[in-house]
């Protein structure tokens, strides 16, 4: 069975910098593309930031220049690196991969890590 985990949410204030992280764990063969997502209340969840195997990135129009994401292979895990946090930021993220398996390639998701950004 394959687990998403993540990690490193809190509460920081704007202008602030957090970290947070997703570990893939459990039986499978390979780790596709990687992503991170956001969901604010009231709005749909929304891409933030995505890495394939080969390292190419790609990032929403409003975390460019601010959020940094990049993987550890070794550690099967993924980071997002936030800076110059906004309150409008404030989001639970959700780390998504996809996953080969027996089954063949899935999507799976973690459970979601609270961000939060004062103002």
């Amino acid at each position: 069975q394959v687990q998403l985990v993540e990690s490193g949410g809190g509460l920081v204030q704007a202008g602030g910098s957090l970290k947070i992280s997703c570990v893939v764990s459990g039986s499978f063969f390979k780790v596709g593309t990687r992503a991170w997502y956001r969901q604010a209340p009231g709005n749909q969840r929304e891409m933030v930031a995505t890495i394939t195997k080969d390292n190419s990135t790609n990032y929403a129009d409003f975390v460019k220049g601010r959020f940094t994401i990049s993987t550890d292979n070794a550690k099967n895990t993924v980071y997002l690196q936030m800076n110059s946090l906004k309150p409008e930021d404030t989001a639970v993220y959700y780390c998504n991969a996809n996953i080969l398996n027996a089954g063949g390639w899935s999507p799976y998701w973690g459970q979601g890590t609270q961000v939060t950004v004062s103002s």
